[in-house]
C-alpha cells in the first residue's frame, strides 16, 4: 500500500514537472513574440491602442481546445457522468474581477509599446518583479531569502537606470510628452501585473474547491473573456471597429498581412497567459514573474536584431543589472530548495525510526509490563 502511494506521488510529481516545462515554453513564446508582433503593428502604420490591447486576450476561445481535450480524457477514464466545467460561482466572480484588471493592464501595456521601442519597454517591464514580490509577500505570505531580495533590488535599479536618459531612443516624430507618457504607462502596467499574478495565486488558495489544471484553464478562460469585454468597450467608444478596414488598406506590409499580424498576435499572447497561469499552478506567482523577467533580455536582443533599435549604454547597464539579479535569485532559490529537501528527508527518517519503535511486538511487551 505504501509503495503504491509512493508510486502515485512520483507520477504526480513527474506530470507536474512536465506541465511546468510546457508552461515555461508557452510563456517564452508569448513573452518574446507578443511585444515584437505588437510593435510590428505600430511600426508599419497601426495606430489603434485599444485594438492592440484587445488582441492580448482576444484569443480566449483557443482555451476551449485544451478544456475539450481534458474533458475527453476524463470521460474515457471516469465515464459519461463527468462534468465539462467545474467552476463554482465565487470562483467565477473572482476570475471575472481579475479579468477586468487584466483588461486595464492590457491597455496600459499596449499604450506603452505604441510609444516606446520594444527593448526599452521590456526593460521597464522588469520592474513588475518588484511589485510581484511585494504583493506575493502581502497576499500569499511568500518567503524571501537574502538572494531573492538582492535580485529584486538589482532589477529595480536596472529599470531606474533607463530613466536617466529617456530621450536617447525616442522614435522619430514623437514628442517628449508622448515618450514620457509611454514610459509611465508601461511602468503602471508592470505595477498592475505585479499585483495580478499574486492575486491569481491567492484565488487558488482561497477557492473552496480542489484546484486542478482543468479548473485553472477555466479560470484563465473567464479572465481572458472579461479582459476582452473590457477592451471591446474601449474599442466601441474609440470607433476602432469602423477604422480597421481602412487601416488594413493603408498598412505598409499589405492588407492581407495586416490581418495575419492581428491573428498571430492574438494566438501568441494567449500562449503568454496560459504559460503564466500554468507556472502559478505548478509553483508560485513569484516564479512566474521571475520567468517573465528572465525572458526580457531575450526580447531586447530580438528587438535590436529585427527592428534595428539603438542599444545605448543605459540599456547595457540595465541589462547587466537585470542578469545579475536573475542569477542572484535563482542561486538563492536553488540553495533554499536544497535546504528544504534536506529538512524533509530528515523528518521522514525520524518518522520511520518512530514507526519501527512502535511495532506490535513492542506494544505486547509494554502491555505485559506491570
Amino acid at each position: 500500500m505504501h509503495m503504491e502511494a509512493n508510486h502515485e506521488e512520483k507520477r504526480n510529481a513527474a506530470l507536474k514537472r512536465a506541465l511546468l516545462i510546457l508552461s515555461c515554453v508557452l510563456l517564452s513564446i508569448g513573452a518574446c513574440g507578443g511585444p515584437l508582433i505588437m510593435r510590428l503593428y505600430f511600426i508599419h502604420g497601426g495606430k489603434r491602442v485599444w485594438l492592440s490591447s484587445w488582441l492580448e486576450t482576444g484569443g480566449w476561445p483557443i482555451i476551449f481546445i485544451p478544456i475539450a481535450l481534458a474533458y475527453y480524457h476524463r470521460r474515457t477514464t471516469e465515464g459519461p457522468s463527468t462534468k465539462l466545467f467545474f467552476m463554482k460561482l465565487p470562483l467565477f466572480i473572482a476570475s471575472a474581477v481579475i479579468g477586468l484588471l487584466t483588461g486595464l493592464d492590457d491597455y496600459l501595456y499596449a499604450y506603452g509599446v505604441a510609444r516606446l521601442p520594444v527593448s526599452t519597454a521590456a526593460l521597464i517591464t522588469a520592474a513588475h518583479l518588484v511589485f510581484t514580490a511585494l504583493f506575493a509577500f502581502l497576499l500569499v505570505k511568500q518567503k524571501f531569502t537574502s538572494y531573492s531580495i538582492n535580485g529584486v533590488f538589482l532589477l529595480t535599479i536596472g529599470a531606474a537606470v533607463l530613466g536617466l536618459n529617456t530621450s536617447a531612443d525616442r522614435p522619430k516624430g514623437e514628442s517628449d510628452k508622448q515618450y514620457i507618457a509611454g514610459f509611465m504607462m508601461t511602468f503602471s502596467s508592470a505595477a498592475l501585473y505585479g499585483f495580478v499574478l499574486p492575486l491569481v495565486e491567492l484565488t487558488y488558495k482561497k477557492a473552496k474547491q480542489t484546484i486542478t489544471y482543468a479548473l485553472v484553464l477555466e479560470i484563465q478562460l473567464v479572465m481572458c473573456l472579461f479582459a476582452t469585454i473590457f477592451c471591446t468597450v474601449g474599442m466601441l467608444i474609440n470607433n476602432d471597429f469602423k477604422v480597421i478596414p481602412r487601416e488594413a488598406r493603408n498598412f505598409e506590409l499589405g492588407e492581407s498581412r495586416y490581418y495575419v499580424v492581428l491573428v498571430f498576435s492574438a494566438i501568441v499572447w494567449q500562449g503568454f497567459f496560459l504559460g503564466a497561469i500554468g507556472i502559478i499552478f505548478c509553483a508560485s506567482s513569484l516564479l512566474s514573474g521571475i520567468v517573465i523577467a528572465v525572458l526580457l533580455p531575450v526580447t531586447e536582443i530580438l528587438a535590436v536584431i529585427f527592428y534595428h533599435e539603438k542599444f545605448q549604454a543605459e540599456k547595457g547597464v540595465a541589462l547587466a543589472l537585470s542578469l545579475w539579479g536573475f542569477v542572484s535569485y535563482f542561486y538563492g532559490e536553488r540553495k533554499y530548495s536544497k535546504q528544504k529537501e534536506s529538512e524533509t528527508k530528515n523528518e521522514k527518517e525520524k518518522e520511520v525510526e518512530i514507526g519501527k519503535k512502535d511495532t506490535p511486538e513492542t506494544a505486547e511487551v509494554s502491555q505485559l509490563d506491570p
